[in-house]
């Protein structure tokens, strides 16, 4: 945590593979501009549990939502504004749907998921639904891994992933490579991997990015790199189908993790719509 408890609470959710850590540019300065920061690892990543699958406890975003939510209620205890990368946005979201009181403001930098690439109104057959999920699990079991996860934290393939995260080589340090690295050589990283591949492929279509969106009524903020090479800069002109009201707002010349990319850039354009919400 940094800066007081009695000022405004942020919470900080990180993108797939990273962890708290990854916000080391952007929790200092939040907390001067008068917010009580916070960031968490969320289970799988970083220092957190990294269960393997369960059939009646998959590890997908719902189980991340209610992490922030016993999160916002036994530490935070308050509702906050979430603001989150990659994946960590998608849990905000979810959140911010399953558990509205606890959620005041959504800023997700980027939003994505598959679901956002289908034409609205249009949703698969059951039965294709059916075979896909049944090719991912069968997949994500042959798979070997247990020599895989281990081989890209160790080799040259670990920055080979790092660069497509960013538009610039400049913020590929030891630090970010230390951070990302660690956890995927801990002995449960790849049961974690294999549990969240299955957990997030066998998600109900409720718990799927359009849905979610169409029912959010918190205030949500998109910060979209325009040179995200992970999740094309198209997909963000879909998310207004799906939620009219939400600000977006193209960050020119960044990738996948803007706010790790040109932190002061992200932060000025998260503080002045915070402030924006504050006044309105």
């Amino acid at each position: 945590m940094l800066g007081c408890r009695d000022q405004p609470a942020l919470v900080l959710l990180h993108g797939f593979g990273a962890a708290s850590g990854h916000w080391r540019h952007n929790a200092a300065a939040l907390a001067e501009a008068g917010w009580c920061v916070y960031a968490i690892d969320l289970v799988g990543f970083g220092a957190s549990s990294q269960p393997a699958h369960r059939r009646h406890r998959p590890l997908d975003n719902r189980l991340w939502a209610r992490q922030v939510q016993g999160f916002l209620e036994q530490v935070v205890q308050g509702p906050a504004v979430l603001v989150g990368n990659s994946l960590g946005s998608l849990v905000a979201v979810t959140c911010a749907v399953f558990f509205p009181g606890w959620v005041q403001a959504v800023v997700a930098a980027p939003l994505p998921d598959p679901t956002l690439l289908m034409p609205m109104g249009r949703r698969r057959r059951p039965w294709r639904r059916r075979l896909q999920r049944r090719l991912v699990v069968v997949l994500c079991r042959l798979l070997p891994l247990e020599l895989l996860v281990p081989l890209i934290a160790r080799t040259p393939l670990l920055d080979l992933g790092l660069r497509s995260a960013y538009s610039s080589p400049a913020p590929l340090d030891r630090e970010l490579r230390r951070l990302v690295a660690k956890p995927a050589l801990r002995p449960q990283a790849p049961q974690a991997l294999r549990a969240m591949s299955i957990g997030m492929a066998l998600r109900p279509r409720a718990a799927t990015a359009a849905p979610l969106l169409q029912r959010m009524r918190q205030p949500l903020l998109v910060l979209w790199g325009s040179q995200d090479r992970l999740v094309p800069v198209a997909i963000s002109q879909r998310l207004g189908q799906h939620k009219p009201d939400l600000e977006l707002q193209l960050l020119p010349q960044l990738g996948h993790c803007p706010h790790d990319e040109r932190p002061g850039l992200f932060n000025r354009a998260l503080l002045q719509w915070l402030q924006r919400q504050a006044s309105a």
